[in-house]
Formats: C-alpha cells, structure tokens, sequence
C-alpha cells in the first residue's frame, strides 16, 4: 500500500485514535455526507468517499471543492493511505498507546486544531458569498477615484535630433507602428509598434509624466528623456481609468473577507475569555502581525498595472 506524508499519516492516526476514545459504542451506518457512498471496509468500520477526498484535500493534491473521481488513480493511492491510517490507528489503540499521558496531550492538540479549523471554516463559509463579494466590490467602486488614462505608442531613439528626423517622417505620412518596430531601441515594445497600453501618468517615469500630463489624442510629444535615449510619443486615445473587473479584484476581496471575518471571531472569543500569559515578554520582542497580504482596511480595487517606472525606455 502506498504511504503518503509521514507528518500527515501521524496526525490523521492520532484524530482516529481521539474519535475513537471519545465514541467506542460503534459507527453509524448512516453516510456522514449527502450522496456519500461506502468505498471500503477496514475490519468492518466504513471508509466513505469522504474520508478519501478529505484526505486529498489535506495533502494539497486537490482543491477544496473540486471533484475526485473515485475511478482515478489518485482516489486508489488516497483510499489506501486512509486504510493505512485506520489500520495503524487501530493497531496503536490494540497496544493501548492512547492511555500514555503524554499520547493524550498530543491527542487533545490535534483535536483542539481540527477543531478550530472547523470553525474558522465554517465562519469563513459564511463570510466569503457571492453576495458579500458583490457587495464589497461595489462598495469599492464607489469610493474609488477615477483617474485619466492615455494610451500610446513610443519610439526610442538615441538622440533628440533624430526624434525631430522621425516627428517630420510621421507628420508626412509615415506609418508610426512601422517606424517603431524598424527604428525603436526599447526591445519591449519596438515589436509591437511601439504599443504602450493604457496607463496612468503616475506610473510612468517622471519626464514622462510631466510631458504627457495635458496630452490630447493624436499628439505627438517629444523629444522625452528616457533610458537609452529620447522617446517620441503618439498619444492613440485618453479615457477615464477603467474600474478593475469583479473577476480580476475576486482573489483579493476573497483574502480580505477571511482575515476580517477570522479577525473579528477571534476579537471577540478573547474578549469573552480569560486568557493568562504567565511568561513575560522580552525587551523589544516583536509584536504578532497579520499576514502580509492580509489588508487593514477593506482594499481599493486598482486596475492591471500598465508599464512600471523605467520600463518605457
């Protein structure tokens, strides 16, 4: 039989031998989930399809929420480490392990955590709603400033002289894309003909900034100082910033929905109870901090970042 990781056969062992010691009159024979089914039998206790896929999930093998067929590869290998687990738990159990003091502190830890991660589940479940997504994102929508945007296309030439060369070339017809890819030394964009994208001035270097600031469409500007030399600018369109898509923003409203929500249970379960430290803390010690991409306050949506500073050449 194939054994998974050592850590997570040891924890699952100690949760069978904890359920076992609370609960020896027997198992039900009921699914412990809608539309579980039975997948094997280990000295007549069941092993659900469940417990497979908990255990898929445990190991990162899969994701919470996503299918496991139980005629892949995958549900084979996870059934018979949950046999494995059963099996060693009920062998640790046979030679009365469970009865060392010291087993039972270890016992009550791993259910003290499963248990807690339950809970923080559960509430995140009901935290983390389509609605609530929604809500928050359109929340955020309205508060957000709207700045311009300019989209445009530049050539990097190696002197403002031969910017001036190419200005008269385009003010007579020449195609600026074609000028780009044949004459631009900025390998990032001279393929593309130059095509910066939309942006925001702010992100841009600053002489950038400062010379596209009023720019209409269909301006050129330049010569502009950039790395490698000076930039003509074609200024295609200027429009409102583009509100960042709900789809785009999910991932973060979704990190901030858990952290406030497990944040606030959390508040609260420690104003309810009594919570002693009997060791005092060092001189300068660290205070905990939150993760790092957990945000303080409910996120500004911002939209895909166009070029950086100092990448316009």
């Amino acid at each position: 039989m194939a054994f998974g990781p050592f850590r997570t056969t040891v924890i699952a062992v100690a949760l069978a031998l904890s359920v076992a010691a609370c609960d020896r009159t027997g198992e039900s024979s009921s699914p412990p989930e809608r539309g579980d089914k039975a997948v094997a039998k280990v000295d007549g206790k069941t092993v659900w399809a469940s417990d497979v896929k908990r255990e898929a999930i445990a190991q990162g093998l899969i994701g919470e929420g996503e299918p496991l067929d139980a005629s892949s590869d995958l549900f084979r290998q996870m059934m018979d480490q949950v046999i494995d687990q059963k099996l060693l738990a009920a062998e640790a159990q046979r030679r009365k392990l469970d009865k060392d003091p010291l087993a039972q502190r270890r016992l009550t830890a791993a259910q003290d955590r499963v248990m807690g991660d339950m809970l923080v589940e559960t509430t995140v479940a009901d935290a983390v709603t389509e609605d609530n997504i929604r809500g928050l994102y359109e929340e955020q929508q309205k508060l957000a400033r709207r700045s311009q945007e300019i989209r445009a296309r530049q050539i990097v030439l190696a002197t403002a002289a031969e910017v001036e060369q190419v200005r008269k070339l385009v003010a007579a017809g020449a195609s600026f894309e074609a000028l780009a890819m044949e004459r631009s030394r900025d390998a990032a964009t001279r393929f593309n003909g130059g095509d910066l994208g939309y942006f925001t001035t702010d992100v841009m270097p600053e002489a950038y900034e400062a010379a596209l600031k009023d720019a209409k469409p269909g301006q050129l500007v330049g010569p502009i100082a950039a790395q490698g030399g000076f930039a003509l600018v074609k200024v295609e369109d200027v429009r409102e910033e583009q509100p960042i898509a709900l789809d785009a923003a999910r991932p973060q409203i979704v990190r901030f929905l858990t952290y406030d929500r497990i944040r606030d249970l959390l508040e609260k379960l420690r104003a309810k109870a009594k919570v002693e430290t009997l060791i005092k803390a060092e001189p300068g010690a660290a205070k905990p901090v939150p993760p790092a991409d957990a945000p303080k306050a409910a996120p500004t949506p911002a939209p895909v970042a166009p070029p950086q500073k100092g990448s316009a050449k």
